[in-house]
């Protein structure tokens, strides 16, 4: 048995090399459909929930959105564009392939009057809140 004297410096270097080993295995996979996760904002106001969801390039026809037992589901997938004459890229950020995101509606929701528009690669969901379950200022009576 030998006994070697503990580098913590040759250890992280180790563990370094392992992640960008790893890193770039993964990489380097351009034939794997990918999934990406949509980007979200959800504002509440006074007599509704808008859901704001960021889609850049895509098209309106391409997203699908649904809601089921008060969960909304936007989906969709986009086409990567291939170019015929050969050029590598030197930086590739746009994404393809198929997006998706679920986030559960509170209760307070009315899942039957629902608007939504698209422009300018953000989709707005705007829920009604239910008139049963608004808020309702109470007046306090002085003693």
């Amino acid at each position: 048995m030998v006994l070697m004297r503990w580098d913590p410096i040759r250890e992280m270097r180790s563990l370094d090399l392992a992640f960008n080993r790893a890193w770039r295995i993964s990489v380097d996979r351009p034939t794997e459909a990918k999934r990406w996760a949509v980007p979200l904002d959800v504002v509440a106001e006074d007599d509704k929930i808008l859901v704001k969801a960021t889609l850049p390039g895509i098209k309106a026809e391409d997203i699908d959105v649904t809601v089921e037992d008060d969960l909304l589901t936007i989906k969709g997938e986009t086409k990567e564009e291939h170019e015929e004459r050969g050029d590598k890229y030197l930086l590739r950020e746009r994404r393809a392939g198929s997006f998706y995101r679920a986030i559960r509606l509170p209760d307070t929701v009315d899942t039957e009057n629902v608007e939504t528009s698209f422009a300018d690669g953000v989709l707005t969901i705007a829920f009604l809140k239910a008139e049963a379950k608004r808020a309702k200022r109470l007046e306090i009576k002085a003693a």
